[in-house]
């Protein structure tokens, strides 16, 4: 999508995050008014989906499992993102090595948001910290990181609005692991079809695969520590 000048600057922007339930049903590209800053994800009443992506040995014992096992390791700090495109602008299309195996993990909305109340940002956002002294401390006592990256279009142009990234260390990792984790998915052969379709020149069909998302609702201190104008 081409860039729109000042969007960054403005409380919302037009963004084509491809298929969502927000996106006017006729319209052609399914652009939506974002907030530069929300979250926007698949979810249900109970449980809400991040995407991964591994080498083909831990995700396929992950999958067999219903729940991540060794090969995967509960001792570095592993990232969530519930932006399926993001996903893939990360991975291309599950084709970097290493990230061949796209993961839909689904975990417990109880347990994203508790990753939320803990998380601190990678940077010292002005609107959250009062100086980066204070950044700084708590940065270094939390189990949980949080990081804003550029949203990305279907085919991987960044946006100005925003996407969400999760980091959970190892001192609550097992939480993921053996509490919050309810269901894993791979997708690969679903972003393989996608990606066929986007490299031959079938972008409306691309999108009519994407995962759905919408905005995610969050109480009003979560909003703030995650740095969300509201």
């Amino acid at each position: 999508m081409p860039r729109v000048p000042g969007l960054a600057r403005t409380p919302g922007a037009i963004a084509c995050l491809g298929r969502n339930r927000l996106a006017p049903r006729r319209s052609a590209h399914h652009c939506v008014r974002v907030q530069t800053y929300e979250i926007r994800a698949d979810y249900n009443r109970d449980t809400i989906a991040v995407y991964q992506a591994y080498s083909p040995t831990i995700g396929t014992a992950a999958v067999e499992h219903g729940r991540f096992v060794e090969p995967f390791s509960r001792h570095r700090m592993t990232w969530i993102k519930p932006s399926f495109l993001w996903m893939m602008a990360r991975s291309n299309w599950a084709q970097k090595p290493g990230q061949e195996m796209v993961l839909a993990v689904r975990i417990t909305r109880t347990g994203w948001e508790e990753a939320l109340a803990l998380a601190e940002h990678t940077s010292a956002n002005r609107k959250v910290y009062a100086d980066p002294d204070e950044w700084r401390q708590r940065l270094e006592h939390t189990p949980v990181h949080v990081q804003w990256d550029p949203e990305r279009t279907l085919r991987g142009a960044p946006l100005d609005a925003r996407s969400i990234q999760i980091g959970l260390s190892r001192h609550i990792i097992d939480r993921y692991v053996d509490e919050w984790t309810v269901s894993i998915e791979d997708l690969t052969p679903l972003v393989r079809e996608i990606h066929t379709h986007l490299r031959d020149g079938r972008a409306d069909r691309a999108k009519q695969l994407l995962p759905a998302d919408r905005v995610y609702p969050l109480i009003p201190e979560l909003a703030h520590r995650l740095g969300i104008d509201r």
